[in-house]
This record gives structure tokens, sequence and C-alpha cells, in this order.
């Protein structure tokens, strides 16, 4: 099935051109929304990518206009190539995944992609050696330890209260409760 994308990006703007330029494409369905490509939530873009089946081909007008960034591009590019489903964007026709150019295109990517999270993974870890290096330590700071409050966890969890209850009455965390637990060497 050939499944199209449209959106833009204000109520203002029109999709017209992007549907008509899809259904001219041989797209059966078309997906579109009015809404920011700046948005986390895009709900008919979410409900097209849960519709997609193995062999099915992903048609937008512009690459901008299925994502925001780069890295939301390769991402999804990345997920239609795991389900066997193609790529294409009508103005930029090089990012076809049905032509052996397109899916070049699409391996170079892939490789750029891999090679940036592993320079970004090398700069962590150089980063974390060159602070150990100086004296500091990783990691989340340790809590303060309230003894009071850990004796009275260790009692209300031995009495099987539920643990909402317990964290709701001494007013902490899940975690702090937990934490608590294990320095009291209760299991």
């Amino acid at each position: 099935m050939i499944i199209g994308y449209a959106r833009v990006s204000t109520k203002d703007q029109n999709l017209d051109l992007q549907i008509d330029a899809l259904k001219q494409a041989g797209c059966e369905e078309v997906f579109f929304e009015k809404l920011s490509g700046r948005s986390p939530k895009k709900p008919k873009l979410e409900e097209m990518l849960s519709k997609l089946r193995k062999g099915d081909t992903v048609v937008v007008y512009s690459l901008d206009r299925l994502g925001r960034t780069s890295k939301e591009l390769i991402i999804l590019l990345s997920e239609f190539k795991e389900k066997s489903i193609q790529f294409k964007s009508l103005r930029e026709g090089v990012f076809d995944t049905t032509s052996a150019m397109g899916e070049a295109i699409f391996q170079i990517i892939a490789i750029l992609k891999a090679m940036e999270v592993q320079v970004l993974s090398e700069r962590t870890k150089d980063g974390l050696a060159a602070a150990r290096a100086r004296g500091k330590k990783g990691g989340r700071p340790v809590g303060s330890y309230n003894k009071t409050k850990s004796a009275a966890a260790v009692t209300l969890y031995n009495k099987k209260l539920p643990i909402n209850e317990i964290i709701k009455s001494l007013n902490i965390s899940r975690s702090t409760l937990y934490q608590y637990l294990r320095r009291e060497g209760v299991k």
C-alpha cells in the first residue's frame, strides 16, 4: 500500500498542494495534520506509523514534513528499513528507497548516523575518564540519610503496609524508601 503524510505548521496554512501531489503520486491513503514540526506529539503521523506493514511505501511531499531534524528523519528511516517499508520524498527525489541510488544514499546516512553515535559515546567516555582523573565522582549525589524516617519505614514495611501508604505517610519517594530498606538490611 502507498501511504502519504502531509503536514503544515499552522491552522492558516493550506494542505491542498501536498495532498494533491500525494494523490497524484498514487497514495491510496493520506494522513494529514495542521501542527508545528516542533510539536513532540503528532497524532496523525503516529496513527500512520502504527498502520504501516511490510512492503508499504510512505510518500511525503518534502522531507521536512516528516521530521524537523535530521536526527528525527534518520530514526524514522531506520525504522522503515527494519520493517521493510519503502520511502519516497517527492521534492527530494534522491530520497527514494525504492531505487538503487536512494537505497545507497540511505545506507550512507545510516553509516553516518552509526558513526555519530560511536563518536558521541567515545566523547562521553573520555569526558568521564578526565573527570575521574581530577577526582570527580559521577552519578547522582547521595541523598541525606534520615535515621528516624528509615526506622519508621522498616517498621511500616514489616507491618505489611502497602508501599504507596508508606511513602505517603513518611513523605518520601519510592526510591528513597527502597534505599532506606536496603541500608537497614531488609530484603
